[in-house]
Order: structure tokens, then sequence, then C-alpha cells
């Protein structure tokens, strides 16, 4: 269904919010967009500090599974493929790019850019509903 993304670039005092939405995604879809486009968006290498609510987006980078998907041919397992494989790319170019730390931080507990994360990306998605 409708789904959108949010994300915040702090730079010093500076802050751009970035947000986007689909009318046909998945939350994960969401997530992945949400740290590619922020990425996509410096104009020079930087050293990032990256915080999300999703695991997902988080364990697969920090636990390497992305990288084992892609030595894989882009399998999470002998007989099932990798989803998002489009945008995973597009994430490990940037990841080339920029020296990217990923934070988890838990979703709707009062973290302040995650909550106006999650506010941006609600918006977003509402246009499509």
């Amino acid at each position: 269904g409708p789904g959108g993304w949010g994300a915040i670039i702090v730079y010093g005092d500076a802050e751009l919010e970035l947000s986007d939405g689909e009318s046909n995604t998945t939350n994960n879809r969401m997530e992945l967009l949400g740290a590619i486009c922020a990425l996509e968006r410096l104009k020079y290498p930087c050293k990032v500090v990256l915080t999300s609510d999703s695991k997902y987006l988080c364990d697969s980078v920090n636990l390497r599974w992305v990288y084992r998907w892609q030595q894989n041919g882009w399998m999470r397992t002998k007989k099932e493929p990798a989803a998002n494989v489009e945008l995973w790319q597009r994430l490990l170019a940037q990841l080339e790019r920029h020296s990217v730390t990923f934070v988890w931080v838990k979703g709707h507990n009062g973290h302040p850019y995650n909550e106006r994360c999650d506010k941006l990306a609600t918006t977003q998605a509402d246009k499509y509903r």
C-alpha cells in the first residue's frame, strides 16, 4: 500500500528535511529509500552517523548480511532471493562513497529526529491514501 520516508541531514546547526512517498510500497523499501536519498544528497564524501529505527536496514549492514547477499548473487539462501536488490545496490554505492556508521534507535520512543522523520514519512504516505 501507500508509504513514505523521511530523513533529516544535520550538519552543525544546519538541518535539511527530505521526504517522499509511493502509492504501492513496503516499509522496508521506504526505510532503505530514506537512507539512500539522504546519502545521495551529500555533495562530498562524508563521515556519517546514520540513525534509523529500522532493524532491517541497520542489521543488514552492521551484521554484513547485505554483503553476503551480494556475494551470493543476491540470494539470501540457496532458494530465497534477496528483496529490494536495486535499492541495496544504490545503498552499497553510497557506502563506498561515505564512511557510514549505522545506529539503531527504538521507534516511537521519543528520539526527536526519529519522531520528526516519522511525521515526514506519514505525511508523504497520506498523500497516496
